[in-house]
Order: structure tokens, then C-alpha cells, then sequence
């Protein structure tokens, strides 16, 4: 785990379905940040995910989940960078293995416009009981629930 501390620290995702991979993500960012960004796919750019929970629902499960503290922001990300390419006091990322590539994109994009690259903390995916990731695609399925559990059909 990374033992660095940020000012400000950006996280950002689709977040349907909450589930215990959220959670680890968005307690590391809580971890290393004093100002977090957490940014949620709007209706229209995380809708391209299929059937999810409107935008202003996924914002309100967050803002619900961390009703104990008061510094952070909940933003609607219309594309896969929000605000990372052009807010200068960011200065990490919190991300998942899967979207680390979009973090590798960010920065190349940061250094082009001549901004420092933020650092890119990455998070292991939170397994379920099978041993392969949890995620808000198998809990839509009804294969598990939020917390990676089997559901008995």
C-alpha cells in the first residue's frame, strides 16, 4: 500500500451496483488524500454499460456511504479523464487494474499540455468466493451479491 499522502486525489468510476470493490477503492483514495475527487460516470457516458442505476442514484449511494466525512466531492464524469487533464492540484489517481490504462492516458495527455503527471495508485480487484473478481456486471447478473457472495437461485 502506498504510505505517500496527497493533497488532493481523484478516483473515478461507474459505481453501480456498490459493492465491496468500490469500497476498497474509495477507502484507499480516503487513505493517502485530504481532498478527494470522486467522479461518477454521468447517465450518458456510463450508460454505455448497459442497464445501470441512473447517475443521480450512484452518486447519492456514495455520498450516503461516506456521510461521516465531509472532504470529499461528488462530480459527473462525462468522459474517461473529468477533470485529471486540466485541474493542476490533483496530484494522484486512485485506480483499479482494470482502468489503469486510462491512468497511463491521463498522464500522457497531463505531460502534452505541459502539467506534472499525477502518481497512479493502483488497487487490487476484491475477489469473491469463487476467486475471480467482484463486479457490478456479475451482481446485475444475480450470479453474486455486493459482497461477492454466491446467490442461491
Amino acid at each position: 500500500m502506498n504510505s505517500k499522502r496527497y493533497n488532493k486525489v481523484a478516483v473515478g468510476g461507474t459505481f453501480d451496483k456498490f459493492h465491496d470493490g468500490h469500497k476498497k477503492l474509495l477507502s484507499t483514495a480516503f487513505e493517502i488524500g485530504t481532498e478527494i475527487e470522486i467522479g461518477v460516470t454521468s447517465d450518458a457516458f456510463g450508460g454505455l454499460k448497459g442497464d445501470i442505476d441512473s447517475c443521480k442514484e450512484r452518486m447519492a449511494n456514495l455520498k450516503s456511504f461516506f456521510s461521516d466525512k465531509s472532504n470529499f466531492v461528488v462530480v459527473p464524469l462525462d468522459d474517461a479523464y473529468g477533470t485529471t487533464i486540466y485541474d493542476e492540484n490533483i496530484e494522484a489517481l486512485v485506480v483499479s487494474e482494470e482502468t489503469e490504462p486510462t491512468a497511463v492516458e491521463i498522464n500522457e495527455i497531463r505531460i502534452s499540455k505541459g502539467m506534472k503527471p499525477l502518481d497512479i495508485v493502483i488497487v487490487s480487484f476484491v475477489l469473491a468466493y469463487d476467486g475471480t473478481p467482484i463486479s457490478s456486471t456479475r451482481i446485475r447478473s444475480g450470479e453474486i451479491n455486493q459482497n461477492g457472495k454466491f446467490i442461491e437461485k
